[in-house]
């Protein structure tokens, strides 16, 4: 079975990768390669969900894979790449049921976790920048923070995320906490603040349904302009009254979640200040 080529073009958000590779490269790092071998055999430990999304695209990509394996199950001594796909917390304790061998090179997939947690071993690290659910995922145009402890080990890093048509970034070590942190506020505190959007809106007897629209252009904008230049509302113009108005009736439906809407109003109104000399975009809200 011959091996998968990348694809030449895919359906990405060019804006992400193209703003946190320039911000990470500015940093001093390991050169990623220009090309490096993909490895015909990989074990992965780890049968959770992000272990067995990795195992079927990997084997697609006519890669040999050992496993998933059970943290109880140890991979074969001609394996010569590991990858553990476990919880953060029990990466140093699989990493050190590894038999360390010569050549051997052994990769995580957290987001957060630097590659300390694999020594003795020559380490590398993977994480796709993508949610993966339990019916799978297709890792085709996401982002991948890699990392590898020596040049060959950062060269099978690269090696795999572009197997998997993805776009690789060099995170250093120093760096791991403020990617996560940038990933689980993307992900996470977006979700959190629709909530809050949808649960106001329900006392005025709307859904969800009609809000989606406009996330899905307000996030568009923030993608193509930055957060500065596609913010728009009461606090964007200068409408006090209205911003007064919204808060009195927060106060009175939700009390609960008042300081959220006035963190968040502080927070926007420092992005407002700062986006001040700029045109603004024909969007309204």
């Amino acid at each position: 079975m011959r091996r998968r080529q990348p694809l030449a073009d895919h359906n990405r958000d060019r804006y992400l990768l193209e703003d946190w590779t320039d911000t990470m490269t500015m940093q001093p790092q390991l050169p990623l390669p220009a090309r490096a071998a993909v490895p015909d055999r990989l074990a992965i430990v780890g049968a959770g969900r992000m272990g067995m999304a990795l195992a079927r695209a990997l084997s697609v990509a006519a890669i040999d894979i050992e496993g998933p394996l059970r943290r109880s199950e140890t991979p074969s001594d001609d394996t010569t790449v590991v990858l553990l796909c476990v919880p953060d917390g029990q990466i140093e304790a699989a990493a050190a049921a590894v038999s360390a061998r010569s050549g051997r090179l052994v990769g995580h997939t957290s987001a957060a976790t630097t590659l300390g947690a694999l020594v003795p071993h020559e380490g590398f690290s993977l994480h796709p920048l993508m949610t993966v659910t339990a019916q799978g995922a297709d890792f085709s145009g996401a982002t991948a923070a890699i990392a590898g402890a020596t040049p060959r080990a950062l060269g099978i890093a690269q090696a795999l995320a572009t197997t998997l048509d993805m776009r690789p970034v060099h995170v250093a070590d120093e760096d791991r906490t403020a990617y996560h942190a940038a990933a689980s506020i993307a992900s996470n505190f977006l979700v959190t603040l629709e909530d809050l959007a949808e649960r106001v809106a329900r006392t005025a007897g709307l859904e969800r349904e009609p809000l989606v629209a406009l996330v899905q252009a307000s996030i568009a904008n923030w993608a193509a302009l930055g957060g500065g230049r596609a913010l728009t509302g009461p606090i964007v113009r200068g409408d006090e009254t209205t911003l007064a108005r919204q808060r009195g009736i927060v106060a009175e439906r939700l009390p609960d979640d008042l300081e959220l809407f006035d963190a968040l109003t502080n927070a926007t109104r420092r992005l407002a200040a700062g986006a001040a000399d700029r045109p603004p975009i024909a969007v309204t809200a």
